[in-house]
């Protein structure tokens, strides 16, 4: 069995001054790779060495990997601090939040439901202002107000993305066994060799165009598995601008996110 990864804290002396990082050891690396990760910043992930001399290079070869890189990363942590800021400064959910959906700010606000409603309702309310989403919470129901919404999103996602992957799916010629919605953070989608496709359901709060990219970047990984120049030609046929959508999601993750926080 491998070994798993070893972490540790490590600080870079570089020419705009010193910069904190984390050093991950992977026994699966095969290469570095610097990440800048919304919450832990800058992630160094390199091959696993032993000690002594081996790890001695490994170290000169990450300062000098992060020092020919400084002028991105410094770019990439820079904006990460503007989102984190922008974030800390939202109004919470019941006061009037503005939250993503399909890709259009929609202004949250909640009221009384009706006397005698079982169950609190959320709907889409379109005003010549803003776009609202509505909650209208029952008197018996005590979940928090992210709660509610985080169940309406869920289940929008559920529509909206089997309707994504009944359109594409045969035209490709395939035909998942499943289809499962999550709450993941580090992919957007996954799908297995068993033929059962995974989507994160923060996808609905994005343009449609991303969350359709995602559904058929999966569908191709029924034709392709991996992800080969094979793989990347098939997906090119079904969403010519999928590079677009992929750094859209890239940039506005931690905002999608943070959504209900």
């Amino acid at each position: 069995m491998a070994s798993r990864p070893v972490e540790t804290e490590e600080v870079a002396r570089l020419s705009s001054g010193p910069l904190a990082y984390i050093l991950r050891r992977s026994p699966a690396a095969r290469r570095l790779r610097v990440t800048i990760h919304p919450d832990r910043g800058v992630v160094v992930t390199v091959p696993a060495t032993t000690r002594g001399r081996a790890a001695a290079i490994t170290d000169t070869l990450v300062r000098d990997f992060l020092d020919e890189r400084e002028p991105w990363i410094r770019r990439h942590l820079a904006r990460h601090e503007a989102t984190a800021t922008r974030l800390d400064s939202r109004p919470p959910l019941d006061e009037g939040r503005l939250v993503p959906y399909l890709g259009v700010p929609h202004r949250v606000r909640v009221v009384a439901a009706p006397t005698g409603t079982r169950a609190s309702r959320v709907s889409r309310v379109g005003g010549e202002a803003e776009d609202e989403l509505l909650i209208e919470r029952a008197a018996r129901d005590a979940r928090p107000t992210a709660d509610i919404l985080d169940a309406w999103f869920h289940a929008r996602a559920r529509l909206v993305l089997e309707a994504a992957v009944n359109r594409h799916a045969p035209l490709l010629g395939v035909a998942p066994a499943s289809i499962t919605i999550r709450d993941t953070t580090s992919r957007w989608g996954s799908c297995s060799r068993q033929g059962a496709l995974s989507f994160c359901w923060r996808l609905i709060l994005a343009p449609p165009a991303a969350l359709e990219a995602v559904a058929v970047h999966e569908l191709c990984h029924l034709r392709v598995f991996g992800h080969s120049a094979r793989f990347w030609e098939l997906l090119e046929t079904r969403v010519p601008d999928y590079a677009v959508w992929r750094r859209w999601l890239k940039r506005h993750g931690p905002e999608l996110h943070a959504a209900l926080d």
